[in-house]
């Protein structure tokens, strides 16, 4: 389980969204062209690719920037693209992502992009479009100016370097010492060996093959200990706070400069392969969200570890979206029972996330006072149906209204918190309505489970839930098992 997993939670579910980043530097459309190949040319010794599909992906700092909009920030983005389709192609996808983009200066130079030919899963060539001329000093003024700008309002700045010459000295010397005059923190994505360049960030993410280049130290197994030795020397050199080693299928390393523990590692967490490309981008920007968000560091590297295991997953630059991390982080198993017990505000949320993720959501509903072997029978059926299992659970206002002024014999705090305990149970949320309809309708479960003598159309909610697709399941009761058997029983001994 991630450390602060409450707290990673609180921003995912609408946390990030209070908090404004800035991504400056090189921006590329990243295209692909997907096909077949079952031939070779008879002009030439090459591939014949039949098309099938053509996509486009934002790239570089537009691709960080795309990750911390699907993390829910409030995000800026500026660079420089070309006055070109390839500009209105990045752009359509930037907005689409609500992604501002004030920020992006139009200059003389081309839009960068990157054209990548795919036959089936393997890459068969990759067309580069820009330019390697230096920009007029004028346009690296007005990025600067508008850099400058935006980072005296920003939560965090994130400095994505490919040497492109988005990023020269100057301009991350600048806007690093503006964000330090106002205790915002930088992150940095290097592309160069010297990181006197990024001198005074709060942490530079270099991978191995960058760390190894910045310190002339080899990146194989045997000289690891000293690779990071050197990095960590890089730390106090240039005034990092630390630094965050991103090491492949390793993990993360981070390297700060505290007595007895200046090294801590998050081992990988991917399932499964397909692409590296853009995973740097998820990382960097996972962890600057998470420590604008006021996560210590360990939990941020951990959730941007998560994050970066589920973007190597799909083919191509993809960026990471809340869904998949709320997914990922809230196995039943894998949450302790407060962290279960929801607001209908956090869950309506929850549940959204998890109907992105492509989870089959089951709701049912009871007192469930005095727990006993038919509830966990009825509640062990409901799982079955489905992939995340809501409990509405009624309030003591509620139960007793329905019940009698005697009931609930257990108050609703201590019920939710023992349902919530329960492997089967993903979610419990409260209401204080004699039915569930009003929950019904804000979660819109895929399956609606009833137990008891009921048929569908007396269920509560059957016909909203039929009416969007979902269904409604009948769970008959454990005979000789009811709350009311069991106080009576009671009563009658206590009487004896």
């Amino acid at each position: 389980m991630l450390p602060e997993l409450p707290s990673i939670l609180n921003l995912l579910e609408g946390g990030f969204g209070q908090l404004k980043v800035l991504v400056l530097g090189d921006l590329m459309l990243d295209r692909y062209i997907l096909g077949e190949v079952d031939r070779i040319s008879p002009e030439a010794p090459v591939p014949i690719l039949r098309h099938a599909q053509r996509y486009e992906r934002a790239g570089g700092a537009a691709n960080v920037a795309m990750n911390l909009a699907g993390l829910g920030c409030q995000t800026f983005l500026a660079g420089f693209w070309g006055n070109d389709s390839e500009r209105s192609e990045l752009s359509a996808l930037l907005e689409a992502a609500h992604v501002d983009t004030l920020g992006v200066v139009t200059g003389s130079l081309p839009t960068i992009s990157k054209t990548r030919i795919v036959g089936r899963v393997q890459q068969l060539l990759r067309l580069d479009i820009e330019s390697r001329d230096r920009r007029p000093a004028v346009e690296e003024q007005r990025l600067l100016d508008r850099a400058l700008e935006l980072t005296v309002k920003m939560s965090a700045v994130i400095l994505s370097d490919y040497a492109k010459g988005a990023l020269t000295p100057a301009i991350c010397q600048e806007v690093i010492r503006a964000a330090r005059r106002h205790d915002i923190p930088v992150f940095v994505d290097p592309k160069t060996h010297d990181f006197a360049k990024y001198a005074g960030a709060t942490s530079v993410c270099p991978n191995l093959g960058e760390l190894s280049e910045a310190t002339r130290v080899p990146a194989d197994q045997a000289h690891m200990d000293e690779l990071l030795a050197a990095g960590l020397v890089l730390v106090g050199k240039h005034d990092f706070k630390f630094l965050t080693v991103t090491m492949s299928e390793k993990g993360i390393t981070v390297l700060q400069p505290i007595p007895g523990s200046s090294t801590y590692h998050s081992p990988a967490r991917a399932r499964e392969v397909f692409d590296v490309s853009g995973a740097g981008d998820t990382v960097i920007a996972t962890l600057a969200a998470g420590i604008a968000g006021g996560l210590q560091v360990t939990s941020a590297v951990e959730l941007a570890n998560l994050a970066a295991g589920i973007v190597v997953g799909k083919v191509g630059t993809v960026p990471i979206a809340q869904h998949e991390l709320i997914a990922a982080l809230t196995p039943s198993s894998g949450l302790a029972a407060a962290e279960k017990i929801l607001d209908l505000e956090r869950m309506t949320l929850r549940a959204a996330e998890w109907r992105a993720a492509g989870e089959t959501i089951v709701f049912t509903n009871g007192c469930f006072d005095l727990l006993h072997v038919g509830h966990i029978t009825l509640l062990e059926d409901c799982r079955s149906f489905g992939s995340k299992l809501i409990l509405g659970l009624n309030s003591d206002a509620s139960v007793s209204r329905l019940k009698g002024p005697t009931r609930p014999i257990v108050g609703e705090r201590e019920r939710a918190r023992v349902m919530a305990a329960l492997a089967a149970v993903d979610a419990v949320v409260l209401f204080d309505e004699d039915t569930p309809l009003e929950l019904i309708r804000a979660l819109k479960p895929n399956v609606l489970v009833k137990g008891g003598d009921y048929s569908v159309a007396t269920v509560v909610g059957h016909e909203d839930v039929q009416a969007y697709g979902g269904r409604v399941e009948i769970v008959p009761t454990v005979e000789g098992f009811s709350t009311t058997h069991i106080v009576q029983k009671l009563t009658a001994t206590a009487l004896a």
